[in-house]
Order: C-alpha cells, then sequence, then structure tokens
C-alpha cells in the first residue's frame, strides 16, 4: 500500500537503519527503479505524474504502479493525491538519510575530511560545479 505523504524537510530527515538502508538499495538495484529515481532527482522539485513515468521510461503503467511502490515503501519517493492523479516526487530526506548512512564511517569517522558531499541537514543537496 503506498504511503500518501508530503516532503520531509532535509533538517527533519531521521537517522537511517541498518535495515532500512539495505530496503532503499535494495529498491535501486533494480534498472527500471534506479531509472525512475534519477527521473525524479532530476525533476526535483517538481512532482511527475505516474502516468508520465511509465511514458517516459516505456514501461506498462500497471507494473509501474508495482515499481512506484516499492521506492515509496523504501522511502525514496513520496507521492500526493490530487483529485484523481497520483503526483510523484523524489524524497530528497530519505535519499539523504542513505547518504549519510552510507558516509558515517568514511575517513576514520570524520567525512569532512573526504571529497564526499553527502545530501546533509542544511546542505541544498546539489553541487553545482
Amino acid at each position: 500500500m503506498l504511503k500518501i505523504n508530503t516532503p520531509v524537510p532535509l533538517d527533519e530527515a531521521a537517522p537511517l537503519g541498518e535495515a532500512d538502508a539495505i530496503q532503499a538499495l535494495s529498491a535501486l538495484a533494480q534498472p527500471t527503479r534506479l531509472g525512475v529515481f534519477r527521473l525524479l532527482v532530476g525533476r526535483f522539485p517538481g512532482t511527475v505524474l505516474a502516468g508520465e513515468i511509465a511514458n517516459s521510461l516505456g514501461v506498462p503503467h500497471n507494473t509501474m504502479s508495482a515499481h512506484l511502490g516499492i521506492l515509496n515503501r523504501a522511502g525514496l519517493v513520496t507521492v500526493q493525491r490530487r483529485g484523481r492523479t497520483m503526483h510523484y516526487r523524489a524524497d530528497m530526506a530519505g535519499f539523504s538519510a542513505l547518504m549519510s548512512f552510507l558516509a558515517k564511517d568514511c575517513c576514520s569517522g570524520q567525512p569532512e575530511l573526504c571529497d564526499v558531499v553527502p545530501l546533509a541537514p542544511g546542505g541544498d543537496g546539489c553541487r553545482n560545479k
């Protein structure tokens, strides 16, 4: 079942545990779902209709619904119902929590020493260089 939700600000993202990190990584370890997530990140902070996502990736709508549900349960995608349409958005707070989980032990516990830019609370989530 889809969690109908609103985006959580980056500074309110809950820390991710190992089981949740594995669920998120598993969700992304499939070509269609990875494509969906990248498409939504590219359109962030905007939303994309489910049908538009399916058409963009050439995936049947019912199959796309299953993929979107997996990404939603993994905390990587949010969905908002507006009338009869479902609007999807990358959950940048969930993505930030995943990146922070992966980088938390970087450089002997001092990730600021690395050239890794996790999407941390207070950051804008993008590096434009």
